[in-house]
């Protein structure tokens, strides 16, 4: 395999960039410590350039669409990803292990699986994804963090599930040894338009393998159901399909070969803070981390497409594809943890630019962890304020449908 733009000094590749302002939405302003100096880099860079949109405070306007919210399911642990699966029964992971059950809109009591997890910090049982043929093969995969010989490693596996949707064996291990750390260890996994499977991983608090594709860590990786690396991936034999991430949680696609990926911005680490962002993004592209946050613009890696300046962080998100709410259509829509709203971003379908975004459910229900349409059409988030970081209330945590 072949390394691109590894970082032989951050410090030092810093202080060479040509870096651009951030374009700001309708009125506000840029602080002159957000402003920095483009220098003549490509028409692309200023491009992009042009392209973002930051948020100088808080999150952004107050959504205008009237919606509710209903309670599907309580008592939950941490409820980190959900899989529908055909007969309308839902897989949860909570992250201390377990995989749980709901059916006919009821949490079973029992556990269909129990998996020997490292939970601490943002480790666990993390995200879950039903195999495109479940129906036939009654497969599913999950990401966790694993101790391997007193030595933790984030790991997917692949599970079955029984006839009667009551219990789960282990089947294989899809791919293993991706880094990990008490923070950052991304976990959300999806399949894509062209049935393969996708996962997204953390910088595992070193922001430097994100820009090393012989790295697993800080990249959107893509594998085949088995977990083979498919032949038309951009780096031959490699799982890496996109990197420069430092921990996303979020993505799904505009179209085939479109992503809008969420990314969690820096908490200090080379002095810098703040900035969660949404990219769009493709197979082979570069999200930047940490040669570039905040708006900024280097020739060969992707802008940010809209950029918080103050800490969001994004949870799950989902493209937003049912009847329910028309107004919605071909959004997408965002859990956001430490502010506590469901966030809804509107791109422009022909430039990929930011058209508008909102809030919705500003400190309703606290943290909100996972995003994701169920085959019905409808929305569905939970809650994450059993974590250590929330208010855990004594019925725990919830899963909750988003509907008119």
């Amino acid at each position: 395999m072949q390394l691109t733009r590894i970082i032989a000094s951050v410090v030092a590749g810093i202080s060479t960039l040509g870096v651009a302002a951030c374009g700001v939405q309708s009125t506000e302003q840029v602080s002159s410590s957000e402003n920095v100096t483009q220098s003549p880099r490509s028409q692309l860079a200023t491009a992009n350039q042009q392209a973002c949109t930051l948020v100088p405070q808080g999150a952004g306007p107050q959504g205008q669409v009237d919606v509710r919210v209903e309670e599907v399911a309580t008592g939950l642990e941490v409820p980190w990803g959900i899989a529908f699966l055909p007969n309308n029964d839902m897989l949860v992971t909570e992250r201390p292990g377990r995989v749980r059950l709901v059916r006919n809109g009821q949490l079973q009591p029992a556990p269909v699986a129990t998996i020997n997890v490292t939970d601490s910090g943002e480790g666990g049982l993390l995200g879950i994804a039903a195999h495109p043929d479940f129906a036939q093969n009654r497969l599913f995969y999950v990401y966790y963090t694993a101790d391997r010989n007193g030595t933790p490693i984030n790991r997917v596996e692949r599970w079955q599930l029984s006839q009667d949707g009551t219990s789960a064996t282990a089947d294989r291990v899809i791919i293993d040894d991706i880094p990990v750390a008490l923070y950052h260890n991304g976990g959300r996994i999806r399949f894509g338009p062209d049935g393969m499977l996708y996962i997204g991983t953390g910088d595992a608090r070193k922001p430097d393998i994100s820009q090393d594709v012989d790295s697993l860590a800080g990249k959107i990786l893509r594998v085949t159901p088995d977990g083979e690396v498919p032949q038309d991936n951009p780096f031959p034999g490699n799982p890496v399909y996109i990197s420069g991430i430092r921990n996303t949680q979020g993505f799904d696609w505009a179209n085939d070969s479109t992503l809008w990926v969420t990314d969690h911005g820096p908490s200090g680490e080379l002095g810098r803070s703040g900035h969660d962002k949404v990219s769009v993004a493709s197979a082979g592209d570069n999200l930047g981390w940490p040669i570039i946050y905040r708006c900024e613009s280097q020739e060969g890696l992707v802008t940010p497409s809209l950029v918080w300046r103050e800490a969001v962080p994004p949870g799950g998100a989902a493209i937003y594809t049912g009847n329910a709410i028309p107004e919605w259509q071909g959004s997408l829509m965002i859990a956001t943890l430490r502010s506590e709203h469901l966030h809804r971003v509107v791109f422009d379908p022909n430039s990929q630019q930011v058209q508008q975004h909102e809030v919705y459910l500003q400190g309703e229900h606290g943290r909100l962890r996972e995003a994701i349409m169920s085959p019905d059409g409808e929305l569905y988030i939970t809650t994450s304020n059993c974590d250590g970081r929330g208010s855990c209330p004594a019925s725990q945590d919830k899963i909750l449908r988003v509907t008119r």
